[in-house]
């Protein structure tokens, strides 16, 4: 298998992600906690998978410099960082709260998630932003 493609697989899995989390939100608004629950999971699986393959391609090709020498490369800093310090912090928070849901203590899932959602959001935005001011710009 050629890992040149696995960045971009990687931004699809962080958008469909982002995506799930997003539809994942409006549904617990609307009280629709089965619709909820199974694109939580799905988005939890996807993460996982963007995981795998993240690991599998740095594994193979290390870090990618940023190729630009302009503006561009302050800006990538100031997403990059917060970025992997939130992508680094949040997947045992995440455990959490679906532990919390698992077992049926739904108050402590909520007060966690309302915590831990903004940010998974964030990291799965993030970096596809990444991703494009790495590869496409």
């Amino acid at each position: 298998m050629n890992i040149s493609i696995l960045p971009t697989i990687n931004a699809v899995l962080n958008s469909i992600a982002a995506v799930l989390l997003i539809l994942g939100f409006a549904n617990i608004k609307k009280k629709n906690t089965d619709v909820h629950k199974k694109l939580m999971i799905a988005a939890l699986i996807v993460s996982l998978a963007f995981l795998t393959s993240y690991t599998i391609y740095h594994y193979h090709a290390g870090s990618t410099p940023y190729p630009h020498q302009n503006w561009t490369r302050t800006l990538y800093f100031i997403i990059l960082i917060p970025h992997v310090i939130f992508a680094a912090v949040i997947p045992p928070f995440v455990v959490v709260v679906v532990l919390r849901a698992w077992r049926g203590a739904f108050d402590k899932h909520k007060r966690l998630a309302r915590l831990v959602l903004p940010v998974w959001l964030f990291v799965s935005i993030s970096g596809v932003v990444v991703y494009l001011m790495l590869y496409r710009f």
